[in-house]
């Protein structure tokens, strides 16, 4: 995972969520998976500018805690927190290598992690310390570039973002660029990992149940734009979500 490339994004990652698919799908259908957090404790991994974070806590969460592997999305993300505070905590760490947390949490997230493990060992790495540090039975809830995605499909400007393959291939999947269509643009590559590798790691961990749970767009995606222009989102889902037991 590249920290250097997120420490240089910094607040303009909060942008992110202001672009139709993130706006119209992302948020509402992540939030959605994870469903009622009241009185549950939430581990947050890469957390970014702590956008997911601030969100559980402010649904009831009684502890939230972020860690992201950049020290400036950190800085970020405890500026808001300094800005309107809610009680979350962060701290900056890598997830294939985290240290032990000292408690286990109810629920554990991860918003764009799991596609940045370097291979699949990485990615063995990530699921154990997820599930190490989940109690019994908490849950583990995944959002992630889709395997299925198709590169040769209608392009995903409109919404947002712009998804094109490097024409490298990873051990776990091919090497995308994605292009947030911001003012300016912000580009970063990372990797689409096969659905078996996501499986077959998060199982080798002892998760268990795990299933794929399909991103939709939400009611108010539909009103603002009209279904029509949603059309090649639903044709060709960017991407897709996952949930598993520990």
């Amino acid at each position: 995972m590249s920290a250097q490339l997120y420490d240089e994004i910094g607040e303009a990652f909060e942008g992110f969520k202001s672009l139709p698919l993130a706006h119209y799908a992302e948020v509402p259908g992540f939030l959605a998976m994870v469903g009622d957090v009241r009185g549950k404790s939430v581990l947050d991994m890469a957390s970014g500018t702590g956008f997911y974070s601030r969100e559980f806590k402010r649904r009831g969460a009684t502890e939230v805690l972020g860690i992201d592997i950049s020290g400036e999305m950190v800085a970020v993300a405890r500026q808001f927190e300094q800005a309107a505070p809610l009680g979350v905590r962060y701290e900056v760490g890598d997830v294939s290598d985290l240290r032990p947390l000292g408690r286990r949490f109810d629920i554990a997230t991860a918003v764009q992690l799991l596609n940045y493990a370097e291979d699949i060992a990485a990615t063995e790495r990530m699921c154990q310390a997820v599930h190490r540090s989940l109690a019994p039975g908490g849950e583990f809830f995944v959002l992630a570039q889709s395997p299925d995605y198709r590169f040769d499909g209608p392009p995903l400007d409109k919404y947002g973002f712009r998804c094109e393959p490097t024409g490298e291939e990873a051990e776990t999947g091919p090497r995308v660029r994605i292009t947030a269509l911001l003012d300016p643009p912000i580009e970063f590559v990372t990797t689409c990992p096969r659905r078996e590798v996501y499986e077959k790691c998060l199982r080798a961990a002892g998760f268990g149940e795990v299933t794929w749970v399909p991103l939709e767009v939400s009611d108010a995606g539909v009103r603002a734009f009209g279904a029509d222009f949603w059309a090649d989102f639903l044709a060709n889902p960017p991407l897709e979500m996952l949930r598993c037991r520990a």
